[in-house]
């Protein structure tokens, strides 16, 4: 991928799919060597030093993602690339405070050295200042990426409805207590449906009963 990224060949499934897509829309090359650098940390369990490593990583596994769908789906500015680059980086700053127990089970630590020294290692019930540190952090994020939504050309109300329960996620980290209890943070399901039909009659979108458990599944 990273050849194919830097002008070579397609010489997988995964690139060719990428060489076609890239003669219809804008899918951009180096977002997908970015994406296969955080692949690489990935492989490699490197540790995260700063907020800023932590923010490339999160930039290059999912800030990239955003500019591919950006590709996809059009924009009607150049700004949306850039806000939907942020929006993926915020999805993916939900992720990792979603699951650091599931990660450290692993043997992952996405949680930066300098935010360990100075709140303590997140192990349950040890990880309250934490949050509070970086919830904060993620909706920033998604208030600065917000306004990719209105600048795509298509899928807009999906974009919309995928962002407002990604970041409900956080909204129950803080209702269950801010990591009290080991485990993720699960939206649940009544609730999620009840944020779909508050949706649907803002935007006056109709989602089908396939649609709701399409939209709700594997939403935290």
């Amino acid at each position: 991928m990273e050849r194919w990224a830097r002008g070579g060949p397609p010489e997988s499934p995964e690139t060719r799919t990428l060489e076609n897509l890239a003669e219809r829309y804008e899918i951009s090359p180096a977002a997908a060597e970015e994406f296969c650098e955080g692949m690489r940390h990935d492989l490699e369990h490197a540790q995260m030093e700063t907020e800023a490593d932590l923010e490339r990583y999160c930039h290059c596994v999912a800030g990239t993602v955003g500019v591919m769908l950006a590709g996809l789906l059009g924009t009607t500015s150049p700004d949306g690339v850039e806000k939907m680059a942020t929006l993926g980086a915020a999805m993916q700053r939900t992720n990792i405070l979603r699951d650091i127990d599931e990660d450290l089970t692993a043997g992952r630590l996405y949680i930066p050295r300098s935010a360990i020294e100075r709140f303590g290692f997140p192990t349950a019930g040890n990880r309250e200042a934490l949050l509070r540190d970086q919830i904060p952090r993620a909706d920033a994020l998604y208030a600065k990426g917000m306004g990719a939504i209105s600048l795509l050309r298509h899928g807009r109300q999906a974009m919309g409805l995928s962002t407002m329960l990604y970041q409900e996620i956080l909204r129950q980290i803080e209702r269950d207590g801010f990591g009290r209890r080991p485990g993720r943070a699960v939206v649940p399901e009544w609730r999620k449906r009840v944020l779909i039909a508050a949706y649907s009659r803002t935007h006056r979108t109709a989602f089908g009963s396939d649609q709701l458990r399409k939209a709700t599944r594997e939403r935290g």
